[in-house]
């Protein structure tokens, strides 16, 4: 997904109430009616004419509250019903605006550019593939975003893919599948933030279950750019790219040990289980402390990243669209998407929509692996409707939050599932932002790239079969799992 950053341990997500007395009880035909004007709308508003998904959230919000009415509800009751779904969610947005505050303050102290100069420092022409990957993986977790990492590193890739003579459709399923791992691992990233945040989970314990199937998908499809990058032969040729990419990095920045020092923090406090802003507010003091200190940076310019990001203006494009990230103004967007999915779920369980939906969907879900299969399909499905990571987590999350509830399974669950069935298979679908996007940064098709982005498919593929054997399926061990340690 586009740019991305650090949201933590959300809120839960609303739980499906029964309708309230003031209206009657509506038909599962009549029920499924806001859901068919939401994927119609999404479908065509959002997959054919580029709509902004918060739009169009809001007209689906909109036929559902007109239906609510026909229903016999009162708007007065649909209205409580956004505002409870709303305070559910604020946890998480106060997390979302201080993971723009410290995404924009560590791009300040020098902090993400250390490790992204560091990182690219490892290629090694010999093992292209698999460097391309892992290189990828280690800019996209110090970054927070998958874009930025595909459209900065990938590019200086591709160019070397070139210059080495390695087929560019292996070479852009390296750098994607790299880019979409270190994404969904790294705590910077608006993606594992909104699949907790619509699941109700923690960050930290979402990531760490994560690992379960989403670095064995990546080991495997390292084994693989191993083996067959064997074959291409190993030369001394060197990509000017990113060569520049080094030098203006090493020119921009004053590198040292304590640049390390506001990661140090964020790592100490998820390791203690401690909460989660206060970790990333002395964070980002400690980064901006750094930014004047090591970098010599005027506080006024901290201050302005930390509210807009840094305004990078190295004289090098690359550079500069890898440093321009982060600030609160950044997470707008993603904020307003959770705002109107929240209001049209609020609407949605006002109306008694949602529970007669719920009961219908229950029947499929009767077991653990139904249910998880059942999840899968709806994030691959609302992946493919519309066509965006965010929309493909929001819309099963919401929908089957209380199934899981009621089964007595952890949250973290449901956040695995969603961002893995749905968040990273966005980039393999042609007509998504996504895969827009790759297509014409990396000059390679949808269809050259998929087979080559290993992880991405695979590691659905292993959350079916986990799925299907109950394995790494934690149980539900506290009420309120937006606390660490769930």
């Amino acid at each position: 997904m586009a740019d991305d950053t650090l949201k933590t341990s959300p809120a839960s997500p609303p739980a499906a109430s029964p309708a309230p007395a003031a209206g009657r009880r509506p038909s599962f035909v009549v029920a499924l009616v806001p859901l068919a004007a939401m994927a119609l709308l999404l479908g065509v508003g959002y997959g054919i004419y580029r709509i902004k998904a918060q739009v169009l959230l809001v007209a689906a919000a909109s036929v559902t509250a007109v239906l609510g009415l026909l229903l016999g509800f009162r708007w007065k009751d649909m209205e409580r019903g956004i505002v409870e779904s709303i305070h559910r969610a604020m946890p998480a947005i106060l997390i979302m605006l201080s993971v723009g505050v410290l995404v924009g303050s560590w791009m300040a102290s020098g902090t993400i550019p250390m490790v992204i100069y560091y990182g690219l420092k490892l290629i090694s022409p010999k093992l292209f593939l698999a460097t391309a990957c892992l290189v990828s993986s280690v800019v996209a977790v110090a970054s927070g975003t998958s874009w930025g990492t595909i459209g900065t590193i990938g590019v200086a890739f591709m160019g070397i893919a070139m210059g080495l003579g390695i087929p560019l459709g292996p070479a852009a399923g390296a750098v994607v599948a790299g880019a979409y791992f270190g994404d969904k691992m790294s705590p910077l990233s608006d993606i594992p933030n909104l699949a907790t945040v619509v699941s109700g989970s923690n960050l930290f314990d979402h990531i760490r279950h994560m690992t379960w199937s989403a670095v064995p998908a990546w080991l495997a499809g390292l084994a693989l750019y191993v083996a067959v990058g064997l074959k291409y032969g190993a030369t001394a040729v060197r990509s000017e790219t990113l060569d520049l990419i080094l030098r203006t990095l090493r020119s921009s920045f004053r590198f040292n040990l304590l640049l390390l020092l506001p990661m140090a923090v964020i790592f100490y406090f998820a390791a203690a289980k401690k909460p989660t802003i206060p970790a990333m507010v002395l964070s980002s003091l400690v980064a901006a402390a750094l930014a004047v200190l090591v970098q010599g940076m005027p506080l006024t310019d901290v201050a302005a990243a930390m509210n807009a990001g840094l305004p990078a203006r190295t004289g090098v494009e690359a550079v500069d669209r890898l440093l321009a990230k982060g600030g609160m103004m950044s997470m707008m967007e993603t904020q307003l998407i959770a705002f109107t999915a929240f209001s049209y779920g609020g609407i949605m369980q006002a109306t008694g929509c949602l529970a007669v939906i719920l009961d219908k969907v229950m029947g499929f879900t009767r077991r653990v692996w139904s249910l998880v299969l059942t999840t899968v399909g709806a994030a691959v499905l609302s992946a493919m409707i519309t066509g965006s990571s965010y929309l493909s987590m929001i819309l099963p999350a919401d929908l089957l939050a209380p199934a899981y509830r009621r089964k007595g399974l952890a949250a973290k669950n449901l956040s695995r599932i969603v961002e893995e069935s749905g968040g990273i298979i966005v980039p393999l679908i042609p007509w998504s932002m996504a895969g827009v996007y790759i297509t014409g940064t990396l000059g390679v098709s949808t269809f050259s790239y998929l087979p080559w982005a290993v992880m991405n498919y695979l590691s659905v593929a292993i959350l079916a079969l986990f799925g299907l054997t109950g394995w790494t399926m934690a149980p539900r061990v506290r009420e309120d799992e937006t606390q660490p340690g769930s």
